[in-house]
Formats: structure tokens, C-alpha cells, sequence
């Protein structure tokens, strides 16, 4: 008969917390940053064909600000992983017997007691030494491990996915309501991005829901304030 475990196997979420992180970001920038873009356009008395261009500029200019900062900062946590891994290696190869005590003493402050932790230790350093210590003293393992060129593609194909919503309202909508439609349409995407991003990564719903609806209409609205200032001023 088989075990528990095999029979009903655990799906952990933190596997997805990298690609989630990026896509969720993405999404929710550019639908926030060009819906508010579009709405302050709007806003101060512009033509469509004005509000499409600068809408449309936002979503380039958005996403490949998006794929640059990500692939920046993803890069310079995987240039530190790379120099921790390789001090580790080398100090493995210099003193094997201190690393075993090392891991030994971090299982220990776990809760394991000493004689199995070192039993544990001296297990997992003869099959996997690096990986033992990357895990148990660096916390890096394949679901924490930086990914720049996955973070930077993923936050640009769904930073443009969030700009496309307020860019198709503005084709359809009329230009007298635009304002209205665009920031309703764009609460509407938020929240229902809100909601996939907190139910894919195991969080509370609808405080997430509330989260991105609430900032959401803080940038679209101080965006419009902003548009009809200067475009009274003009």
C-alpha cells in the first residue's frame, strides 16, 4: 500500500515565487502606470489621437524600463549567490572537516539533536556538500535562485499585457466619457489581478484585492488632477 506522502503528494507555492513576483509586478505596473498615463492625457482636454500616442509610448517605454531594472536586479543577486557559492567552495575544499561541524552546529540550532545533526551533516556532505551548504547556511535552492534573463522577459510580456487594457478602452471608448472608462476598466483589472496573483501565491485574496484597488485609484486620480491643471493652465 503506498505511503501518505507518495499517495498524496504536497504542492508547495513558494516554487513559484519568482516568476509569480515579476509577472504580478509587471501586470499591475503597466496597467496602473499607462491607464493613469492615459487618464491624465485625457484629462487635460487632448485629441484620441494624442491620448493614443502617449499610451502607446508609455507601454514601450514602460516595459523596456521593466525588462532593464529587472535584469539589473536580478543580476546583481545572482553575481552574489555566484561569490557566496564560490567562497563556499573553497572552503570546502580547504577544510571539509570545519564545514561538516559547521552544518553540523546549524541543525543543532534548528532543534536536531547534536549526535544526529552530525550524522546528518556527514550524510549530506558526502553526497552533496555544496548544495547541503547553499541550502542550509546561504538559503539558496533552485526555487530562490536568480533568473535575470526569466525576470526581465517576464515583467516586459506582462508589463505590456497590463498596458494593452486602457489602449484597447481608448480605441473603443468615446473621447467625452474616456477618463471615466479608462480608470474603471483599469479598477476592474487591478482587482482581478489582485485576486489571480494572491490565489496563485496562496495569500489572502481580498486584502490584495483591496491593496491594488486602493493605490490604483490614488495614481489614476492625483494623475487626472494633475491633467486638469495643466490643461486649464494651457
Amino acid at each position: 500500500m503506498l505511503s501518505r506522502s507518495i499517495r498524496h503528494p504536497e504542492r508547495h507555492l513558494v516554487a513559484r515565487i519568482g516568476w509569480l513576483r515579476a509577472a504580478v509586478l509587471g501586470a499591475n505596473d503597466g496597467l496602473v502606470s499607462t491607464a493613469s498615463l492615459i487618464v491624465g492625457v485625457a484629462a487635460a482636454n487632448s485629441g484620441k489621437g494624442g491620448i493614443l500616442i502617449a499610451g502607446v509610448a508609455g507601454l514601450v517605454a514602460g516595459a523596456m524600463s521593466m525588462a532593464a531594472g529587472e535584469y539589473v536586479s536580478v543580476s546583481s543577486q545572482s553575481d552574489t549567490e555566484k561569490a557566496d557559492l564560490a567562497r563556499e567552495t573553497a572552503e570546502l575544499a580547504a577544510d571539509p572537516d570545519a564545514e561538516t561541524r559547521e552544518l553540523a552546529a546549524i541543525y543543532v540550532a534548528r532543534g536536531v539533536e547534536a549526535e544526529l545533526a552530525a550524522q546528518v551533516a556527514t550524510q549530506l556532505m558526502a553526497r552533496d556538500a555544496l548544495g547541503a551548504h547553499a541550502r542550509d547556511e546561504l538559503g539558496i535552492s533552485e526555487f530562490t535562485t536568480a533568473r535575470p534573463i526569466q525576470a526581465a522577459f517576464t515583467s516586459a510580456a506582462t508589463f505590456s499585457v497590463g498596458a494593452a487594457l486602457p489602449l484597447i478602452i481608448v480605441l473603443l471608448a468615446p473621447l467625452s466619457g474616456l477618463p471615466y472608462w479608462v480608470s474603471g476598466s483599469a479598477l476592474a483589472g487591478l482587482m482581478l489581478l489582485g485576486g489571480l496573483g494572491a490565489r496563485a501565491g496562496g495569500a489572502p485574496v481580498a486584502r490584495s484585492v483591496m491593496r491594488v484597488a486602493f493605490w490604483g485609484a490614488f495614481a489614476m486620480g492625483l494623475t487626472a488632477g494633475i491633467g486638469k491643471l495643466f490643461g486649464a493652465v494651457v
